[in-house]
């Protein structure tokens, strides 16, 4: 070795200089690795099937209110005893053989992996024939299932609770994955934004734990996502209520070629709006939106997605009878091809619980038109109105309990007046009840599992209004309720 190397290699100074740049180097090297992890691996999970992409596609939700995947998947481990049973499966997630991750689910690669809500989450049920049978999963149909209020309780419980610490959640994910030093670096970084971005969430939606819970296959639209979530609204100063039940999504297109008024209070007339609000509450912001991927499921939707036909006997004698009687009394507001099917009844006459209609509110109108704001899709067709839309009854047999807040069990119970129509009744059960139509409604719990009790008596849960039929004898009533299993 020449001696002017040696003298460099030992002086003080230049080896102080050699760390420096070494460091430097250093940094530069997980700057453009860190880089490379977050624009160039910015990228969803893609599916090729066109249900598969429903089921467990992207829609843009991860990237800031995802959860790491890791840390998801171990909270069940860690906290058992927050849960109702075993498993997100407990809180009315789908699983599929083979799938690691529950239909609603979704996965994009954000630094880490992480997961999001997608479509599906509050589209996709189930029904079994008898309690003994194997669930049918149904693409399209309200998430009879699913405990959507619930889940978030659970998440927030898990990051409350002092266990929740990087050592803990690290050793609880070993037990299933090992990870490199790197992704262990970012995942204790992510435990301690987990927590924040959770209890933040917790903060501002805690209103909600002042009033009566929503239960399986039920959503409060307005008041959490957007007027806490998206406006910081004071909910202090807010006393409305108004949890509705998840709707279905078959046959796009009539509702589109038709105009007809969207949402159960019908205050979007533009199917693609409405599509972008509902993005929105399952937490895409509009800068992580994943247009691409939407077009792809509201094309599904618009051109191929179509109700399961009925799957059990239909007497056919007796559904001839109620045809008639359908045309009479229902298809005016009701059938794709009735005058008023897709408009407004104002609440007067309708009579059903006002209180869906009186939470979306003027102000919250106002600035629900700001949403997207900077972008050709801004919203710009929201309209406060004075009442409940008519809805076409496709696929009817699936989409119990009914009226706007799933307040009444069945459709038979539905053709009776409010004072005869049950009181109290369980949600999330989903036998069907073939004679009347709906599921079994009486089940507490069966093996193990407890059902959401349902008491009308609540407020939001009014079971009143909608006095349409009630009127008919019970042959016809019965007749009726036969030739909608057709529908």
């Amino acid at each position: 070795m020449p001696a002017q190397a040696g003298f460099r290699l030992w002086n003080p100074i230049y080896r102080r200089r050699t760390t420096a740049v070494l460091f430097v180097f250093a940094l530069a090297v997980a700057a453009v690795y860190f880089s490379i992890r977050t624009f160039v691996l910015n990228v969803p999970v893609v599916y090729n099937d066109v249900q598969d992409h429903f089921k467990y596609g992207s829609i843009g939700s991860e990237p800031v209110n995802g959860i790491p995947y890791w840390i998801w998947q171990v909270l069940p481990d860690l906290f058992p005893e927050k849960l109702p049973g075993k498993g997100y499966a407990s809180l009315g997630f789908i699983y599929e053989p083979g799938r690691d991750l529950p239909i609603g689910i979704s996965e994009r690669r954000v630094i880490i992996n992480r997961i999001g809500l997608n479509c599906a989450i509050c589209h996709t049920g189930t029904v079994r024939d008898t309690p003994d049978s194997t669930p049918r999963i149904v693409l399209g149909m309200p998430a009879n299932n699913f405990d959507l209020q619930r889940y978030t309780r659970f998440l927030f419980a898990c990051v409350e609770d002092g266990r929740f610490t990087a050592d803990n959640v690290l050793r609880a994910i070993n037990q299933r994955r090992h990870l490199n030093f790197v992704d262990r670096f970012i995942y204790r970084q992510a435990v301690w934004e987990t927590r924040e971005g959770l209890l933040e969430h917790k903060q501002r939606l805690a209103f909600e734990d002042s009033r009566p819970d929503w239960g399986p296959g039920r959503v409060e639209t307005w008041n959490p996502s957007y007027k806490a979530l998206q406006f910081n609204f004071p909910m202090e100063k807010d006393a409305t209520l108004g949890a509705v039940d998840l709707p279905s999504i078959w046959n796009q297109k009539p509702r589109e070629e038709m105009h007809m008024h969207l949402h159960w209070d019908g205050n979007n007339t533009l199917l693609a709006e409405r599509n972008r609000i509902a993005a929105l509450g399952a937490g895409v912001t509009p800068t992580t939106i994943d247009l691409k991927s939407m077009q792809r499921i509201e094309d599904w939707l618009l051109h191929q997605l179509q109700p399961p036909p009925y799957a059990y006997p239909i007497d056919r004698s007796l559904a001839a009878k109620g045809a008639a009687l359908y045309d009479r009394y229902c298809a005016t507001c009701h059938a794709f091809n009735g005058s008023k099917v897709g408009q407004v009844v104002p609440i007067s006459e309708i009579g059903t619980d006002p209180h869906r209609l009186e939470s979306f509110t003027y102000e919250l109108d106002v600035n629900m038109n700001t949403l997207y704001a900077g972008y050709p899709w801004r919203l710009s067709h929201l309209r406060k109105t004075n009442g409940y839309t008519n809805v076409p009854l496709d696929g009817i047999w699936l989409r119990a309990p009914y009226l706007h807040n799933g307040s009444v069990p069945t459709l038979r119970d539905l053709l009776e007046p409010p004072e005869k129509r049950p009181r109290v009744f369980y949600r999330g059960y989903d036998v069907l009840d073939t004679r009347k139509v709906g599921f079994i409604s009486d089940v507490a719990q069966e093996k193990g599992r407890k059902y959401f009790r349902y008491d009308t008596a609540l407020p939001g849960n009014g079971n009143g209004g909608h006095l349409y039929g009630t009127g008919l004898a019970a042959d016809e009533k019965d007749a009726l309720v036969e030739y909608m299993k057709k529908l």
